[in-house]
């Protein structure tokens, strides 16, 4: 299969450097597979998994935001968030997790958590007339 020059690039600096087969990122409208050849394109990144496949094995990450550009044969993801599977902080990973479970639901009151609005009346309501021809 042909291959293309792909680099990878977070603030944290960069993730990968070389020659890829197949690109495959989730964007903001949805997964896109990059194959060398692939028109000129630009696009933002949204929330997902990313599979890097390099000389027949396919690696996969954690990508969240930023932009892929693909540009003369070559691709840039540059990323707000990159991570290998492997390489992923797990006890970290498990704390976030754990947090956004043991959140309490925020209360609500009746009308939208106003309490001027609950004492007002309701509006009457309107009464369908229909007429026979």
């Amino acid at each position: 299969m042909s291959s293309f020059y792909l680099q990878i690039v977070t603030p944290d600096g960069s993730l990968f450097d070389g020659q890829a087969e197949k690109l495959t990122v989730r964007t903001i409208d949805g997964d896109v597979t990059v194959l060398a050849g692939h028109t000129d394109y630009v696009t933002a990144l949204g929330m997902g998994r990313a599979k890097v496949t390099v000389e027949g094995i396919a690696r996969y990450a954690a990508c969240i935001g930023g932009m892929l550009l693909v540009s003369g044969g070559k691709v840039k993801l540059v990323a707000t968030t990159f991570e290998w599977t492997d390489e992923i902080d797990v006890a970290r990973a498990g704390f976030w997790t754990k947090r956004k479970s043991t959140r309490r639901p925020r209360s609500r009151s009746p009308k939208h958590g106003s309490s001027a609005r609950s004492s007002a009346p309701a509006p009457p309501k309107r009464k369908e007339v229909f007429y026979e021809t």
